[in-house]
């Protein structure tokens, strides 16, 4: 029996990519009331109460808004934390 010798695949982690700004950006579902995507947004992102109303007009207006700019790492637990609320979001 003869041994293949397999050559390890690095993963792909570009610093540069992770230091770059992100958008966490929450879009609509025609499933949960103002209320339940207001709260989420005041408790998951820190909006204030009049920021998280502006942008869940804008999310039922215009079907996604941007609720928060930064990092990836540090979006990455608030899109899991809108996810568990069963809300839709995405990391663009």
């Amino acid at each position: 029996m003869t041994k293949e010798k397999y050559k390890e695949i690095p993963r792909f982690e570009d610093s540069a990519l992770n230091d770059q700004e992100h958008e966490l950006v929450l879009l609509n579902d025609d499933v949960h009331t103002f209320d339940y995507v207001i709260d989420a947004l005041i408790k998951i992102c820190d909006h204030t109460p009049q920021q998280a109303t502006q942008c869940t007009l804008l999310i039922h207006y215009k079907g996604s808004c941007d609720v928060k700019k930064g990092d990836i790492k540090t979006l990455r637990p608030l899109r899991r934390a809108l996810i568990e609320k069963e809300l839709n979001a995405k990391i663009v």
